[in-house]
């Protein structure tokens, strides 16, 4: 099965403000997990609300909400791996 994918409007301005080409290599990355996610993606530790995951698209990092009672992938947040985690 293959999972849906939806972008917050916080993500598609993060994608918006990266360079096309970085922006295009993390939609594909992302469409290229929607079979099975969790091999490609890792639990962040601590976060506050139910588990987030963590996707790596070279040095860019991407922040995901995974439901599996909706097979459902939702990009919360996209940017550079040393801002990403400052919130989480």
């Amino acid at each position: 099965m293959r999972y849906k994918v939806n972008y917050t409007s916080k993500a598609k301005s993060d994608l918006k403000k990266l360079p096309l080409d970085i922006a295009k290599n993390i939609i594909l990355s992302i469409n290229g997990i929607k079979g099975e996610p969790y091999s490609y993606v890792k639990k962040i530790k601590g976060a506050k609300r139910h588990p987030l995951f963590t996707h790596r698209v070279g040095e860019y990092r991407v922040i995901l909400d995974i439901q599996d009672d909706r097979l459902l992938i939702i990009v919360v947040e996209t940017g550079h791996s040393s801002k990403i985690y400052r919130k989480y």
